[in-house]
């Protein structure tokens, strides 16, 4: 049996990715210091024989006895109200974290998985996205240390792969949704949801042209799994290349909730990005993933989910 290391396995991808693996009949040994991440997303693996969880800050000296195959690095503080929050951490998440986990991997002789983001685009001035584009990004902006943790990430792992022949994969990870999210996180799928299921009118920064794309959870892991059982070691991006602007994707959570429309408008925050969509060429061409599961459809689903939460 195959052995994996989930950092951040409490949180919303993580949690998502140990059950997926542990579908694929991987061991999955978690990592998670909890300061984002939740218990509850692993309640239902409590009895797993597979499934171990080590509650750990990923910055300090990780032991893990025995064989290792891959390790999947994806613990950070990744919400606007987290960078905010908890700036230092985040940035220690991407800094020393990825050292950590990539020395374990030297260590292991074992593959390597980072979690990178679209936010390594920063506010971009090509669009769609495509790998080869560097960004532009405000590197001491309130943002930034998120941008620039990952942005880091991403060099650290490209030097080990360089220079250990470690093999590592990067995935620039887009808008992604799906149940178990936080509540109120301050990311725009939560805030909508949360907001139309209590009532409330939905909060618009800006005047709701900026664009988003919105990838359901489940096609997200399959892209992670593909790209980590793949000979790609480059960046690659996974997202929905479908396209919406913020006052539209509004509408339809509205719509989907079963709502009457409820806008209210505030100021855009400090380098909010005006437009965000991924070029998928490269996934299509080396992994060939791309998503399956319609926007409407996830977001019924993720609607459905946050109904139940809200009941609790």
């Amino acid at each position: 049996m195959k052995v994996s290391v989930v950092t951040g396995a409490a949180g919303f991808l993580g949690s998502h990715l140990v059950d997926k693996l542990l579908s694929l009949d991987y061991r999955v040994i978690g990592i998670d210091n909890l300061i984002t991440g939740n218990l509850a997303n692993l309640e239902h693996l409590k009895h797993e024989p597979r499934f171990d969880l080590i509650i750990q800050d990923v910055t300090e000296y990780i032991n893990i006895p025995g064989t290792i195959d891959i390790i999947f690095h994806f613990a950070s503080p990744a919400s606007p109200i987290d960078y905010l929050e908890l700036p230092i951490q985040t940035l220690k998440a991407g800094s020393i974290g990825t050292y950590r986990t990539l020395g374990m991997a030297k260590v292991k002789n074992c593959s390597f998985c980072l979690a990178s983001t679209s936010e390594c685009y920063g506010d971009p001035l090509v669009h769609p996205q495509s790998e080869d584009y560097w960004g532009n990004v405000n590197p001491i902006g309130p943002r930034g240390v998120y941008d620039e943790a990952k942005r880091f990430a991403e060099a650290l792992t490209m030097a080990y792969h360089r220079v250990h022949k470690i093999p590592t994969y990067i995935v620039r990870i887009f808008n992604t949704f799906g149940p178990r999210m936080r509540l109120r996180d301050g990311r725009v799928v939560p805030a909508f949801i949360s907001q139309a299921l209590e009532g409330k009118p939905l909060t618009v920064f800006g005047n709701g042209s900026q664009t988003r794309s919105f990838c359901y959870v489940s096609d997200l892991i399959d892209g992670v799994l593909a790209l980590a059982h793949s000979d790609y070691h480059e960046p690659i991006n996974l997202g929905n290349p479908k396209e919406m602007t913020i006052l539209e994707f509004a509408k339809t959570i509205c719509r989907l909730a079963g709502v009457p429309e409820k806008i209210v408008f505030e100021p855009l925050p400090v380098d909010d990005p005006k437009q965000r969509r991924p070029d998928i060429t490269r996934a299509i061409r080396y992994l060939g993933w791309k998503p399956m599961v319609d926007v409407e459809e996830g977001l019924k689903l993720t609607i459905q989910w946050f109904r139940e939460k809200l009941k609790k």
